[in-house]
């Protein structure tokens, strides 16, 4: 089967007095997941809007991204397959493990 999908991001900062906060949503077309971060500055480090930019979006972006490893691991399972924290492996190419 061979497919083609476009997936888009949307990631919006907002910076108010030393912390910055990110909203990203994942939207697949059929479904969206939104996922929210947060970056402080501390007071003894220089302000550089930046890097709260960065950190404030990947934690987002993590916790999108953590969601969509739930969706799919329950898809997985729907599917008949064996849980992802089961002894056995399953009966695709779908594991993260080097092992």
């Amino acid at each position: 089967m061979n497919r083609t999908l476009e997936w888009t991001v949307r990631v919006e900062l907002s910076e108010d007095d030393g912390t910055t906060k990110a909203e990203a949503v994942l939207d697949t077309g059929t479904a969206k997941l939104t996922g929210q971060g947060v970056a402080r500055c501390s007071p003894q480090d220089p302000d550089v809007p930046t890097i709260g930019d960065e950190v404030a979006a990947s934690r987002a972006m993590h916790d999108v991204a953590g969601q969509l490893m739930s969706v799919a691991d329950r898809a997985i399972v729907e599917s008949g397959a064996a849980r992802p924290d089961s002894a056995a492996r399953p009966p695709y190419a779908w594991s993260d493990s080097t092992a």
